[in-house]
């Protein structure tokens, strides 16, 4: 199923960008455009600075044994990207519980001016000691909070697949 329509202005209210990248030469397949793959992994390379405006850097993970788990992905393919394409990743929460979030993140193509892909994960604070997932820190779940609040503020629906929650 196609998601609602997004607009571009809306995703700038999301700003800034969690990644801006120009699209490496060795991300193009036999199509001429970026494999799937890629997608994921433009996506992943955002999410680590979605999670340090939360203070989960890796110095904090390392000093108190933790990490992340992606526990679920929902990608939609929209448009093309090409190598050479300039790409922005935007974020935006959704929800939150003791020990996981839900988000969605916008890959805007800055070259083409499109929205070429939305992704949705829920992912999971973890204690890497026990390899658990396990409930956030008080201080990080003030800071995941206040940007759950100021996206749930925004006028546009969340383009959510349906079958994912926190």
């Amino acid at each position: 199923m196609k998601p609602p329509p997004v607009s571009l202005e809306q995703i700038a209210e999301l700003a800034p960008p969690c990644l801006r990248i120009t699209v490496p030469e060795q991300y193009r397949d036999e199509n001429g455009h970026i494999n799937m793959r890629w997608y994921l992994a433009i996506y992943d390379d955002a999410g680590y600075p979605l999670q340090e405006r939360f203070g989960l850097t890796q110095e904090y993970h390392a000093q108190h044994g933790t990490g992340g788990f992606d526990l679920e992905h929902h990608i939609h393919y929209l448009k093309e990207v090409l190598p050479g394409d300039e790409v922005s990743v935007y974020a935006r929460m959704l929800q939150r519980t003791g020990k996981r979030i839900h988000y969605l993140m916008f890959l805007v193509n800055e070259t083409r001016g499109t929205l070429a892909s939305i992704f949705e994960c829920v992912n999971s604070y973890a204690d890497m000691r026990a390899r658990r997932t396990a409930p956030y820190p008080p201080e990080i779940a003030a800071r995941i909070d206040a940007v759950l609040a100021e996206h749930a503020a925004l006028a546009w629906p969340p383009p959510v697949c349906g079958v994912m929650r926190a």
